[in-house]
């Protein structure tokens, strides 16, 4: 299988981005007056739209989710966004990938402003030739929706020589929508069993084994 463009997912997938996700939600909680309960149960805010996840998990209605991802924002903004950090491999992996003529993208459900200082904190900007999240006030924007920007903004024509890879279910779905396959990982935040009823082509374990399946076309 011939690869030319591989767009990735950026939390769970590029940076273990759980704890400052978990300390704005807990935040944004506490001015809520909720009890915000074990951190764990937290993490199922890590990939999906915020208002989705809010009006799902703090049962509130869209106006008040989009008030809270204002108040979550507080917190992410100051302290949370760089309370993250690469997975082991991950860097490497995308250095073995570019240096073998493949050309990288991000694609993610994080604000674009954000992911762009994210990533160039930990100084991983230079490997993608596109970065694509939501607009500051694009909280409905899906996860689809982003990949096809991506794809666009690369010019990909031929939808066989892109794949996405991700670590949750959002991702996987997504990639299908635009016609092109999603390779899981599971050192995010998703599991084996989600991404595959997903429907994901390979599900791998870590960032150097995810380099060796697209280098070498197995899945």
């Amino acid at each position: 299988m011939s690869i030319k463009y591989v767009l990735f997912d950026l939390d769970g997938t590029l940076t273990e981005s759980a704890p400052g996700i978990i300390n704005s939600i807990k935040y944004t909680y506490d001015r809520y007056g909720l009890d915000h309960g074990d951190p764990e149960e937290l993490k199922k805010f890590v990939g999906p739209p915020l208002i989705e996840s809010f009006m799902k998990y703090a049962g509130f209605s869209e106006v008040k989710a989009r008030e809270a991802v204002d108040v979550y924002r507080e917190y992410f903004v100051a302290k949370g966004m760089f309370e993250n950090a690469v997975y082991p491999g991950v860097e490497d992996c995308l250095k073995r990938l570019s240096d073998a003529g493949l050309t990288l993208a991000v694609a993610t459900s994080k604000p674009e402003p954000f992911c762009r200082k994210i990533l160039e904190h930990f100084g991983l900007t230079r490997y993608f030739s596109v970065i694509k999240g939501i607009p500051l006030d694009g909280e409905d924007m899906t996860k689809s929706e982003v990949i096809a920007e991506a794809l666009k903004e690369l010019g990909v024509s031929d939808l066989s020589e892109a794949v996405m890879v991700g670590d949750r279910d959002y991702d996987v779905l997504g990639a299908r929508e635009n016609g092109i396959s999603c390779l899981g990982v599971l050192y995010g935040y998703g599991d084996r069993e989600e991404l595959s009823r997903a429907g994901a082509s390979a599900v791998f374990d870590d960032a150097e084994g995810l380099a060796e399946g697209i280098l070498e076309g197995r899945w």
